[in-house]
């Protein structure tokens, strides 16, 4: 089995426990005596964190395995593998299954095109999809998106059993909901935030207009039929659902009241974690609470009008 986009976090071991109960259960439904043994493959760029998951979490996670004391579980071992999911990574006929989860809408590069000849940028005052991206932008992204896609389906029908399973989920765009009609909505906020800081003078304006992210929101269309020009995967369920941007601040404490102040600073802070190495390397770290504390504001807005939405699909695919 392989996480595909596993990253170093406290969520990092949560599928494996999951998909760990679930052949635990199944196997007692089934009255089997033993649960065959698991081998993880815990997969992501090679400058993951790894040393922090096999250092700090998965000790945890063995302790906590012993203290549940599952019964007919086979051994499990798990391995990082680094390497970009848009490549080869395993054997031939070697995985049985595969899941990424908030991963395969980044490419594997900011695409091509997104520059004149002349070398005047063509997405000017964003730096992701906007209302105001020419068609010329939305259509590099989407032959990115398409490239790297198609390239994840191929590398893992070679290295999949016959039968095996991959369970996708990724951030899309909404054909019916204004409110996630680019999926990038999230990014438009930090976006919109360093235009401030460009017009105040704290940012050249040069950067904000050379600066755009490696990342594309597909609609169900265009992953529906990416998969089935590719040919080797059945989908079996694929499903579209809506989530806030803030759906997990409670952490499991569903009593906690938040107002949207909280709510706007919780969504800044994670996104400042998943965005900040990205934006520092091209703005400067001087700039970075002045932006995330722009964004907080402009994100708590969102969430009070009720627009401040994740669209999210959520696709099981079948190996021939």
């Amino acid at each position: 089995m392989a996480d595909l986009g596993c990253s170093s976090g406290p969520n990092t071991l949560l599928p494996l426990w999951e998909i760990m109960e679930t052949i635990h259960s199944t196997c007692r439904r089934m009255n089997h005596q033993k649960a065959p043994a698991l081998q993880f493959f815990l997969n992501d760029l090679p400058g993951n964190d790894f040393n922090t998951v096999f250092r700090s979490l998965l000790p945890k996670f063995y302790d906590k395995l012993e203290k549940e004391k599952f019964d007919k579980l086979g051994p499990c071992f798990v391995a990082a593998m680094p390497g970009s999911f848009h490549g080869r990574l395993f054997p031939d006929n070697s995985l049985h299954f595969a899941h990424s989860s908030y991963s395969l809408h980044y490419l594997s590069q900011v695409p091509a095109g997104l520059v004149s000849e002349s070398g005047v940028p063509l997405n000017k005052g964003n730096i992701c999809l906007a209302k105001t991206s020419p068609p010329s932008v939305h259509k590099a992204y989407e032959d990115q998106f398409e490239k790297d896609f198609t390239s994840f389906l191929i590398s893992r029908s070679l290295e999949m059993v016959s039968g095996g399973r991959m369970v996708l989920t990724f951030m899309g765009r909404s054909a019916h909901n204004p409110a996630c009609k680019y999926g990038s909505e999230i990014w438009q906020v930090v976006g919109d935030a360093l235009r401030e800081m460009v017009d105040e003078g704290k940012i050249e304006e040069w950067k904000l207009d050379s600066y755009n992210i490696p990342s594309h929101k597909p609609s169900a269309q265009e992953v529906r039929q990416l998969i089935q020009r590719e040919g080797t995967f059945n989908i079996t369920r694929f499903e579209e659902e809506e989530v806030s941007w803030d759906a997990n601040i409670e952490d499991g404490n569903e009593e906690l009241v938040f107002d949207k102040w909280a709510r706007g600073k919780f969504v800044s802070n994670y996104m400042r974690a998943v965005t900040e190495s990205m934006l520092t390397s091209h703005f400067g770290s001087a700039i970075m609470d002045g932006l995330f504390d722009r964004a907080s504001s402009k994100y708590a807005n969102y969430l009070e009008k009720g627009i401040g939405l994740f669209h999210n699909l959520v696709i099981t695919l079948v190996k021939k």
